[in-house]
This record gives structure tokens, sequence and C-alpha cells, in this order.
């Protein structure tokens, strides 16, 4: 073969392989372009969109948070208040009986005359039957200063009742403020955040929950890097098995803001009916469960404990062992198996100190 014959392969093998090159690189454009769509200048990506989202469901859970607990609080103040009607209603009873009591003695006083005793003594025909009525009248005066000093006090108890009943009642109204105003707080980060998922394309809400699972295994695998499951090795409690099979038992249900059951739950609910089906009640919210349970250390966990995540402390699950926890997550979620330091843990309490 002539110098100008292998010259002349050489370049048409070589254009041939770069029109191959350039064919490859167009059809991997064109099936990137299939798959993901390229983003507009200045449009969010997927991660920037899930963040906001999160961002959106973590406040809608310090709204539930104070939701639940001005709820709680009313729950308490109503059952103050239909004790303090209770002990209204004995007072003004035990008024009427008092009152029914001086009058009896006001009229034994009219049937004797209502004599003074020099009188009697002058009119009496025994010293003796005399000195025995006057020992009466004084320990019915007695009785009767007794009497009057008692109405007094029931008198005084009646105003305090209605003072405490007052106050009682004005907390609830301030609570019922507080309730209006968490609620739509929560119902419009809620709706915000739903806003933003109704945007996505059916692939696009496929990869963004496939974006939370990595974020949640990134956060887990690495709090299991620090080797904290080899000091995590105490076993649970009576009262913490049935805790965590009440809670094991709700997986697959849904969440929803300041639900407790049956049929579905928000995270605090959860914990709360599950110790609560294990014999224990405990404050209803997470923030609550945090400032009155006994806190013990990570390196202490034990199933049924409960972890708190966030600085604010408004979210909660419950430890079940082997490094995971039960909780129900958010709005659009169900209860579920995650891993116990897939989110920044705060603090862990025990219910069952």
């Amino acid at each position: 073969m002539g110098t100008v014959e292998r010259r002349r392969r050489s370049g048409a093998s070589a254009l041939t392989l770069l029109c191959a090159t350039a064919l490859l690189a167009v059809s991997a454009m064109t099936g990137v372009a299939q798959a993901a769509p390229m983003p507009e200048p200045g449009a969010k990506s997927l991660e920037q969109v899930r963040k906001e989202i999160d961002e959106l469901y973590r406040q809608a859970g310090t709204a539930t948070d104070a939701y639940n607990l001005a709820e709680s609080e009313a729950k308490a103040q109503s059952a103050k208040i239909v004790e303090i009607a209770k002990q209204v209603v004995a007072g003004q009873d035990r008024i009427t009986a008092l009152k029914n009591r001086a009058g009896a003695a006001a009229r034994a006083q009219y049937r004797s005359g209502g004599m003074p005793a020099g009188a009697q003594l002058a009119l009496s025909n025994s010293p003796s039957q005399f000195l025995d009525g006057a020992d009466r009248i004084r320990q019915g005066e007695k009785a009767t200063t007794a009497l009057l000093s008692e109405m007094n006090r029931t008198q005084s108890d009646l105003q305090q009742y209605a003072k405490d009943a007052s106050a009682q009642w004005e907390k609830l109204e301030a609570n019922r403020i507080k309730q209006e105003t968490s609620k739509k707080q929560i119902e419009e980060k809620i709706k915000s955040a739903e806003a933003l998922e109704s945007k996505l394309q059916a692939e696009e809400k496929a990869r963004l929950i496939q974006l939370e699972q990595e974020a949640q295994y990134k956060a887990q695998t690495a709090w299991l890097s620090t080797g904290v499951l080899k000091e995590i090795n105490t076993s649970a409690s009576e009262s913490g098995k049935k805790a965590v099979q009440y809670a094991t038992a709700q997986m697959g249900k849904p969440y929803e803001w300041g639900a407790e059951g049956p049929s579905s739950f928000d995270c605090s609910g959860l914990t709360s009916q599950a110790w609560r089906a294990a014999g224990k009640s405990i404050p209803r919210t997470s923030q609550e469960q945090l400032r009155l349970l006994p806190k013990v250390a990570i390196k202490d966990m034990r199933p049924g404990d409960l972890i708190i995540y966030f600085d604010d402390a408004t979210h909660v699950g419950m430890y079940v062992g082997a490094g995971a926890m039960i909780h129900a997550p958010r709005p659009g979620r169900n209860v579920t198996l995650a891993g116990a330091g897939s989110m920044p843990i705060k603090a862990v309490v025990r219910p069952d100190a």
C-alpha cells in the first residue's frame, strides 16, 4: 500500500472516530435532557427545594408543639374550672345549712321569750334549774359565735372560688388564642410546603424522597461512625418493652398534626400514647417531655427512651434498639423506622427512670 493510500485511510479513520465521538456526546446530552431537564437560570435545584420543604415542615412542627401545649394547658384549666364549680356548689350548700341552723337557734330563742338571764333568775322557782339553763345559754352563745364565724369563712371561700374561676377563665381564653394562632401558622407552613411539592413532576417527587433518605443516611452513617453503638447495650425495662410494642404497632399510620391516635399521630402524640399504653402518663409535647422527664446519656440509652431532636426540641422519636428509632416524621409521611442519628440529637429522656 502506498504512502498516499495509507494517509487517506488514516484520515478517514480519524474522521470516523471523531464523528462517532461527537455522536456519543450528543446522545449522552440527549439522554441527560430526557432524564432530568436542565434547570432554568436562577431556578432552585431539587436539593434546595428539599431543604426549603424540610424547613417549612420544621416550622410547622414548632407551631404544632405550641398548639399541643396550649391544648394540654386548656384541658387542665377546664378541669380546674369544673373542680372550682363543684367547690362553689358545696360552699353554697354549706351556707344554706348554716343559715338553717342559725334560723333554728333564733326560733328557739324566740320561744324562750328572749328574756335576759337576770329576769329569768328572778322568775325562776329553782336557782339550780336557772344555773343549768344559764350554762346552756352560754353554750348556745358560743355555738352561735362559732356558727357565724363558719358562715363568714364559707362566704370568704366562695369569694375566693369566684376569683380563682375568673383567673382560670382568663388563662383558658389566652390559651384558646394561642391555639388559634398556632393552628394558623401550622396550616400556612404545611400549605406552603405542599405547594412546593405540587409543582414537582412525578420523577422529581420520587427523587425528592430519595434525597431525603440520602440526607438521613448520611447523618446516620456519621453518627454510627463515632462508635456510639459499641457503648449502647442496655436492655429495655418491662414498661419500655410495652411502649416499644405499641409504637411499633402504629407503623404505616399517617402523620397528622395534633393527633394522638388511634388512626394517626404527630411525633409527640405517638410517644405519649405509647407510654400511656405502658402505664405511664408523660407530657404531651416534645418540649415538655424534654423539660420534665429525666435525662440520660446517649451511651446509656435503652429501648423505650425518647430521643429529642433539634435545638428547639420540636421533634421526638422512640429508641427501639440497634441504632434505630420509631417516629411520626411530618405531614405526608407515615409512622416509620429510621436511624436514631438521622437528625441532630438534642437529648435523651427516660419516662420510667
